[in-house]
C-alpha cells in the first residue's frame, strides 16, 4: 500500500509545482514568442519591428533568468533542462531564418545564419549521442559570450531598417555582431567536436 501511494505522490503535487514553476513558465513564455516575433516580421512595418524587438528582448532576458530563479530557488527539473535549450535554439533559427526571407540578411551575409544553425544542429546531436554514454560536455565561458553576441545581433538584426531610422548603421551593426557571433560559433562547435569525438571513438 505505501508503495502505491508513493508512486501516487510522485504524479501529485510535487510533479505539478515541477512543471508549471515559474522557471519553466517563462521557458514557455520564450516558445510562445517564437512564432509572434516571426509573424510581426513578416507583417512588415516599423511599427510591427518595434513590438518585435521587445517581445524578443524580454525572451532573451528569460533566457538567462530562468536558469538562474531555477538554481536559486531549487526548481531545476528535467523538463526544464530539456525544454530552455530547445526554446533557445527555435528562437534564434526560426528568427534567422525569417530574417533571410525578409531580406534583411542576403547574398554572403546568409552564410553567417547557415554556420550558425549548422552548428546548433550538430552539437545538439552531439549532445543527444553523449547523453546517452552519460557524458556530460560543460558550457565553456566563451560559449556564454558566443550567445551573448548571437543575441545582441540579432536583436540589432530585428530592428533593421526600424533602427536605421533612430540610429544609423543598425543593420550593418547587426551584420557584423552576426559574423563575430558565426567566427564564434565555429570556435565552441570544434571545441565541443574535440572534447566529445574523444568518447565517440572511445
Amino acid at each position: 500500500m505505501t508503495s502505491v501511494m508513493d508512486g501516487r505522490e510522485s504524479n501529485g503535487p510535487g510533479s505539478y509545482s515541477k512543471v508549471w514553476n515559474l522557471p519553466n513558465i517563462l521557458t514557455y513564455g520564450r516558445i510562445a514568442a517564437v512564432p509572434v516575433v516571426a509573424g510581426l516580421l513578416l507583417m512588415g512595418g516599423n511599427g510591427a519591428r518595434w513590438t518585435a524587438l521587445g517581445i524578443y528582448v524580454v525572451a532573451a532576458i528569460t533566457d538567462f533568468l530562468d536558469g538562474y530563479l531555477a538554481r536559486r530557488w531549487q526548481q531545476q527539473s528535467s523538463l526544464g533542462r530539456m525544454l530552455d535549450p530547445i526554446a533557445d535554439k527555435v528562437l534564434v533559427a526560426v528568427v534567422l531564418l525569417v530574417l533571410c526571407a525578409d531580406d534583411i540578411l542576403r547574398g554572403g551575409h546568409i552564410w553567417a545564419a547557415v554556420i550558425i544553425l549548422s552548428r546548433e544542429v550538430l552539437v545538439s546531436g552531439l549532445r543527444e549521442y553523449l547523453g546517452e554514454l552519460q557524458v556530460s560536455v560543460p558550457v565553456t565561458q566563451i560559449a556564454k559570450w558566443k550567445t551573448t553576441v548571437q543575441l545582441v545581433a540579432i536583436g540589432f538584426l530585428i530592428a533593421g531598417p526600424a533602427g536605421d531610422t533612430v540610429l544609423p548603421y543598425t543593420t550593418q551593426m547587426g551584420i557584423a555582431l552576426l559574423w563575430i557571433a558565426a567566427g564564434l560559433t565555429l570556435y565552441t562547435g570544434y571545441d565541443y567536436f574535440r572534447a566529445g569525438l574523444r568518447h565517440v571513438v572511445d
